[in-house]
């Protein structure tokens, strides 16, 4: 990419400039380029000159950069809703991956476990797979979410207030979720499944539901941090 337009894909994306909008543009103002240095190549001027020229007539930097930055509609949702996307998409999203973990253990429960009033049993064959791929989802949802919302924010150049208070919420409820059986003694053999958000009534449930929400974040802002400290030593070219 030619290093006028690497400076300008940072600015945009710095900007708010959804992603897709900045590929597309550049990759626009790439065939506009090509196409004003075939002429300058035409009337007779050497490669490098043609190159310089075709960059002039093309527009400097900055007001490449403000032709895309002053359009609302090019700015990502990430700017425009930032507390959408970093609150409020990922508390749906592991909402959804939670319900799928309880579907999971539920049906597990009826197939495999129909005499026993609890699916927290020693479990053979199959069933291991069954069940481990809740336990799966359940431990690991908070985790990928949060990994997801540190690749947008490093993807999109964002700040680290919202992309911080979405781990941070999403750690939260990852400690503090339980998950919670119990059988009716009626006839169908009724089995509920429940999940509440709490940190416990003793001190040792606190401690237990706060150390689990340090080590999910912590887990989840590793790919994050790793991004914030090599942009922060890479030499600008």
């Amino acid at each position: 990419m030619n290093k006028s337009f690497s400076e300008l894909r940072e600015r945009l994306l710095q900007a708010g400039v959804a992603p897709r909008h900045v590929r597309r543009y550049l990759t626009e103002l790439t065939d506009h380029l090509a196409d004003l240095r075939a002429e300058e190549e035409r009337a007779g001027r050497s490669p490098e000159d043609a190159e310089c020229a075709a960059l002039t007539r093309l527009g400097g930097t900055d007001n490449l950069a403000r032709a895309m930055i002053e359009q609302r509609q090019f700015q990502s949702w990430c700017v425009r809703a930032p507390w959408a996307m970093f609150g409020l998409a990922p508390l749906v999203l592991l909402a959804v991956a939670y319900f799928a973990a309880c579907l999971v253990l539920w049906s597990g429960w009826k197939i495999f476990l129909p005499g026993t009033n609890t699916p927290f049993v020693a479990i053979h064959g199959f069933a291991i797979f069954y069940f481990g791929v809740g336990r799966l989802l359940y431990f690991s949802a908070p985790i990928l979410i949060g990994w997801g919302i540190g690749l947008i924010a490093a993807r999109q150049r964002l700040k680290a207030v919202w992309p911080t208070m979405g781990l941070f919420l999403i750690a939260l409820i990852g400690g503090t979720a339980q998950v919670h059986v119990s059988r009716q003694a009626l006839p169908g053999e009724v089995r509920h499944i429940s999940m509440d958000f709490t940190l416990g009534p003793s001190v040792q449930g606190i401690s237990y539901g706060m150390s689990h929400a340090l080590v999910i974040f912590s887990l989840a802002v590793l790919p994050y941090l790793i991004w914030r400290f090599q942009k922060a030593y890479t030499p600008s070219p």
